[in-house]
């Protein structure tokens, strides 16, 4: 190809994988679908991208590299640490439940398809793998209960690396038995592989770790440290025993985030930006290579296949994982349909099929256009009738109303107790340790980070959440948040408590009040005056009001000393109060208000009003 046309084509690339970014945000569904849709238009059906005549011999490298370093981020989330913590039916479908998932799938390829069993086991590992990338969109869409929610994240978040090495360790198998003339030479092979991945991978992660640890490393170069290092441990490692690559890199991020008192957390958001940039571009090329006439030539028998893998090898996953757990049928049967295959199933089938056929395996040929299969039917079939079924087996979520609150400070703290006992969802995030654990202390559900950083999108659990309350005394922070979860809740449910300087600066200097939120409360409240109000024993109440002491008799008891915050009706709806859209309480509905300590020469009056009719309905 000429200059013009490689430009020409590269640019195609890069603003294909944007719109499906986008798309895929905008319809809250999978990335993956809109990026192998692009791709196949792009090549198989219109003809106009043929990667192998645009990257020539680069286009082997270019995939395998990108394969190395989307294996070591998703290592990079594999925490020994957190393996108590996500539960004993999540730890039994990454473990025993995967093994009967590939070996379900494997028989259904060697029978339905003819594969030979080193193939039929090998595409039985390539898809038995989800990942957050294609469960998280899913789940904001079903919305169903937080029990089922929270076990598929947390599968799909373990069952990554593990599915991605039992890949590599099937893959090592697959090319050493090519390797020899007899089965003892091949297993010396396999072996030699096993050696040297797990050598030279865990070497170089514990040296990586070490060097971050000691601070050899300055803090602007831990990313390029980190990268320069994947690429050489992959490189290395396939020097001295072929194949051995991803097997290394894959350890290497094991290791690394299980080394005590090294903080990757810079290196994982730094990786999972340049794993969407590769996977964007990854997915358009290897889509556009697809050989569908190969695929269409097997006849129904793929299609077989994947009823396999949805009303066998799924449900008999979960039937075998959850025995004896608390979850009942209902949940059972909806965890049992959702599994959407994606990210690591795509781009690790890719560099073993190329490998492969190079090797002289007729069959890899179809391993990618299979595993696409596998993925789009997954991800198009559920996303469709996820949430009709969560709702016909009564296991979805109703409308979200619940709250983020961004900000586990004091004012945070007080308004998410007193949503909490209200009955509402409470979700407090900070990236400071001491407010997250004092939250922890008053027994509120917590997120320790930033909550619009590229790890939130993918651990931050937003099932029955519908409101923004971004309660920062760092204005931009409060304002980053809006606009980062404009989309997922709406303009009209984010709200947030100016900072100081907000009020100080003009509107040459202030961010706009559409990208800000609405104020919170019935007057007008900044955040310093709340924090102040709280540190001076302000509280945060909830008065129940009824016929005998309603809104009118709650206004002339506190006066301007009460400013309401938050309503909530008889059917359960809590209705946000703002200057913009104030609220009118009735009998039956319980106010949350933060109200100021009485003036100290007024104590008798206030201890007399104490037994009035609010004590009753006030906490």
């Amino acid at each position: 190809m000429d200059e013009h046309s490689t430009l020409l084509a590269l640019g195609g690339i890069g603003v294909a994988a944007l719109f499906s970014q986008w798309l895929a945000w905008r319809l809250r569904l999978p990335a993956i679908l809109f990026l192998l849709i692009s791709g196949i238009l792009a090549g198989p059906l219109l003809g106009v991208l043929d990667p192998e005549r645009l990257f020539g011999p680069l286009l082997f490298p270019l995939v395998s590299l990108s394969v190395a370093l989307i294996l070591f981020e998703g290592s990079l989330t594999l925490h020994f640490s957190e393996w108590d913590e996500i539960g004993r039916v999540v730890q039994r479908m990454v473990t025993i439940g995967a093994l009967i998932t590939w070996g379900v799938i494997a028989l259904a390829t060697h029978y339905l398809l003819g594969f030979n069993w080193e193939m039929a086991l090998l595409f039985g590992t390539l898809t038995l793998v989800t990942g957050p990338t294609v469960i998280v969109p899913m789940l904001r869409v079903m919305r169903p209960k937080a029990t089922v929610a929270n076990i598929l994240r947390w599968e799909g978040i373990m069952i990554d690396p593990i599915g991605a090495l039992l890949a590599v360790v099937v893959y090592s198998y697959v090319v050493s038995s090519d390797a020899g003339s007899g089965w003892l030479r091949s297993l010396g092979t396999f072996a030699g592989v096993i050696a040297c991945g797990s050598a030279i991978g865990i070497g170089v992660g514990l040296a990586l770790g070490h060097a971050l640890r000691r601070l050899w490393l300055p803090e602007y170069l831990h990313n390029l440290g980190s990268l320069a290092a994947v690429l050489g441990a992959f490189i290395f490692a396939n020097q001295l025993v072929p194949e051995s690559g991803l097997l290394a890199v894959t350890l290497m991020g094991v290791c690394l985030a299980n080394m005590p008192g090294v903080d990757v957390r810079h290196i994982l958001h730094f990786k999972e930006n340049l794993s969407v940039l590769l996977i964007s571009g990854l997915f358009v090329i290897l889509a556009a290579r697809l050989d569908l006439q190969s695929l269409l030539s097997l006849g129904p028998a793929p299609l077989l296949v994947l009823l396999v893998i949805q009303l066998i090898a799924r449900p008999l996953n979960v039937a075998v994982s959850a025995y004896g757990s608390a979850l009942n049928w209902r949940e059972r049967a909806l965890l049992g349909w959702i599994a959407p295959r994606g990210i690591v199933a795509a781009a690790v089938s890719a560099i073993f099929a190329i490998r492969l056929q190079e090797a002289g395996h007729s069959q890899a040929e179809l391993l990618v256009p299979l595993t696409f299969l596998v993925i789009i039917g997954t991800v198009v079939l559920q996303s469709a009738t996820a949430r009709p079924i969560a709702r016909l087996l009564k296991v979805a979520e109703p409308a979200p109303s619940g709250f983020l609150i961004v900000g586990a400070n004091p004012v945070g703290r007080a308004i998410g107790q007193a949503l909490q006992n209200a009955g509402s969802r409470v979700l407090l995030t900070d990236s400071s340790w001491e407010n997250v654990r004092a939250a922890r202390m008053d027994n509120l559900p917590t997120y320790f980070g930033n909550p619009t950083s590229q790890h939130a999108e993918a651990h931050l659990d937003l099932v029955g959440i519908g409101h923004l309350l971004a309660l920062s005394p760092a204005g931009e922070l409060n304002t980053v948040a809006c606009l980062g979860f404009r989309h997922e809740f709406g303009p009209r449910h984010l709200f947030t408590l100016p900072s100081g300087q907000e009020v100080r600066r003009s509107d040459k200097h202030r961010a706009s009040d559409r990208y800000r939120g609405q104020l919170l409360g019935q007057q007008s409240l900044t955040y310093p005056q709340a924090a102040s109000l709280i540190a001076h024993g302000a509280e945060v109440r909830n008065t129940q009001l009824s016929e005998s002491f309603g809104w009118a008799e709650f206004q002339a008891l506190h006066g301007s000393r009460a400013t309401l915050l938050f309503a909530r009706d008889p059917a359960g709806w809590v209705h946000v109060a703002s200057p913009a859209s104030p609220v009118t309480p009735a009998a039956g509905w319980t106010l949350i208000s933060l109200i100021a300590p009485a003036p100290s020469d007024s104590q008798e009056l206030c201890t007399a009003q104490s037994s009035g009719p609010e004590a009753i309905g006030e906490n």
